[in-house]
């Protein structure tokens, strides 16, 4: 590319940052311990333009800085809520760097459970909790801060209390309408505050507990309804937040045919299904 080609070109968007910088904290009160792991993304938004266009590196943090700061201030301010360590590192990188306008953090935790031995649970003693992960990304910039909480990956499954009926038919529609299946789904949840609560973590498992017991006892004539009452139960168990996002992939689970066998199978037998799967999202406000 020559001079006038790249005179007649503008960089018009960029950020650029550290992504899975991997931290785990161990907290000690004598004898009893706690575990913190997060995943953290750090992402810089400013005045980087001359590093793209000039190669001219004078005002650009290193990425290595980036993780270096994750680590000190993890040693520094890291406890219990991820919200508002999401915040102190956003803070930070605005009042060390006058030319960064906009720091977004994501935060992805990775989370244990005390080991149960003797009945009790033990005090430095852990196992995996489970795949799903809660997660955080506050966005800080010089006249405001957001913060989005929410959970991904978090199977959940009812056995009945779903079908799906007088859907739309066309010459290509061969799916049987049921008024009792499998509903799973891997659900993805995203709420922003409005107002910080007394407690991030008990609002958040406010929000969560809402959630899924709408999930458990509401029959599901659709994912698409589930979803909107989902949304609604956590507006309703959660002032603090002013709107929700759901992603709820439809996991199928298929009816194993054993005719072949001389074998009956009244709703036993599935075979679960990760592809294809309907993918349904939705983002309930108040």
């Amino acid at each position: 590319m020559d001079s006038k080609e790249e005179s007649d070109m503008k960089l018009i968007q960029h950020q650029y940052g550290k992504a899975r910088v991997r931290v785990l904290k161990v907290t000690r009160r004598g004898q009893q311990h706690s575990l913190k792991e997060l995943d953290v993304s750090v992402a810089l938004q400013g005045n980087f333009t001359a590093s793209y266009t000039r190669a001219d590196n004078r005002l650009v943090v290193a990425t290595d800085s980036m993780k270096n700061t994750v680590n000190v201030l993890a040693k520094q301010k890291l406890g219990s809520e991820n919200e508002k360590f999401g915040l102190a590192l956003g803070q930070h990188f605005l009042k060390t760097y006058p030319h960064v306008r906009r720091v977004e953090i994501g935060l992805s935790e990775h989370c244990w459970e005390r080991i149960s031995a003797g009945g009790k649970p033990h005090a430095h003693s852990f196992v995996e909790k489970g795949a799903a992960k809660p997660f955080v990304k506050t966005i800080c910039t010089r006249t405001e801060n957001s913060i989005e909480s929410g959970i991904e990956d978090l199977l959940i499954l009812k056995s009945t209390g779903s079908g799906f009926e007088k859907f739309l038919r066309d010459e290509f529609t061969i799916l049987p309408e049921t008024s009792d299946r499998i509903f799973a789904t891997k659900l993805k949840a995203i709420w922003t505050f409005a107002k910080a609560p007394k407690s991030y973590s008990a609002t958040n498992a406010k929000i969560l507990n809402a959630m899924l017991a709408t999930f458990a006892k509401n029959f599901s004539p659709s994912v698409q309804v589930t979803l909107f009452q989902m949304g609604g139960a956590a507006l309703k168990a959660a002032p603090e937040i002013s709107k929700i996002h759901l992603a709820m992939p439809n996991k199928h689970c298929l009816l194993i045919n054993l005719a072949p066998f001389g074998l009956e199978n009244k709703h036993e037998l599935f075979v679960p299904t990760d592809e294809p799967h309907g993918q349904i999202e939705g983002t309930v406000a108040r």
